[in-house]
């Protein structure tokens, strides 16, 4: 489903056309052995599951280069082992298929460029595409680096939404599109909230939980596009969710 011009959604991804680009948020590897250390017990699959759902990807639409928008590891101040070893097989495992990888730093990431300086892999704050600008979303952009910008791409929120049957309720992954009007702009500029990339983070409930992105203080006139089984299913605004 195109959710922009030229903007496709892909399982939970973005793909731009023009520039053969895919994005993908959030991948939080190294999130399974944070858990085990606080005596949570999990299995050890998603690093495989992140490459598998990539390699369908790749196969689907053909990208040249993969972009890494923010929280590509887990643990704020230090790199665990398992972190160290999952990064570089994700990023060994695309090099492999000769793509292009660039890396946008998330607030997760302040000690990631030891790691993925091994591998000659690009770090930046931002990345922009003609008229679209691809950020983590954890902080606001200043004025004066939106100009001519008419679509900024974010991570960081994890967006779902709880969806209850009966007696049945289960949280689904979901794509965000909406208006930012900050910073004294004339029109408001087209916001997409990603989901997480990671199988094991199911995500804010956007209808109950409070936001984390400033870019979404107006979250309730958002669109929302469910991901479920490989479909894509565009569910109205956030305010009409449910109802």
């Amino acid at each position: 489903m195109e959710i922009s011009k030229g903007i496709e959604i892909i399982g939970t991804g973005l793909f731009i056309r023009d520039e053969k680009l895919l994005v993908i948020n959030d991948l939080h590897i190294g999130y399974e052995e944070a858990l085990q250390q606080k005596g949570i017990l999990v299995p050890r699959f998603q690093t495989k599951e992140i490459i598998r759902l990539l390699t369908e990807m790749i196969e689907r639409v053909k990208p040249v280069m993969v972009l890494l928008n923010g929280d590509v590891k887990h643990e704020f101040g230090r790199v665990l082992r398992g972190e160290w070893r999952e990064v570089l097989e994700v990023i060994d495992f695309l090099q492999k298929l000769k793509m292009e990888i660039i890396i946008v730093r998330g607030n997760h990431d302040p000690i990631l460029q030891p790691i993925v300086g091994l591998r000659g892999v690009r770090m930046v704050t931002e990345y922009r595409i003609g008229e679209t600008l691809i950020v983590h979303g954890d902080e606001l952009v200043e004025k004066e680096r939106l100009k001519d910008v008419k679509r900024i791409i974010i991570g960081h929120e994890h967006p779902a939404i709880m969806i209850r049957e009966g007696g049945k309720k289960e949280k689904y992954k979901c794509f965000l599109k909406g208006k930012w009007n900050r910073g004294g702009l004339r029109k408001g500029l087209e916001i997409i909230a990603v989901p997480s990339f990671n199988p094991l983070l199911e995500g804010t409930d956007v209808l109950k939980e409070e936001v984390l992105s400033p870019f979404l203080e107006k979250i309730s006139e958002f669109e929302v596009f469910v991901v479920s089984r490989g479909e894509v299913f565009n569910f109205g605004k956030v305010k009409d969710v449910g109802k």
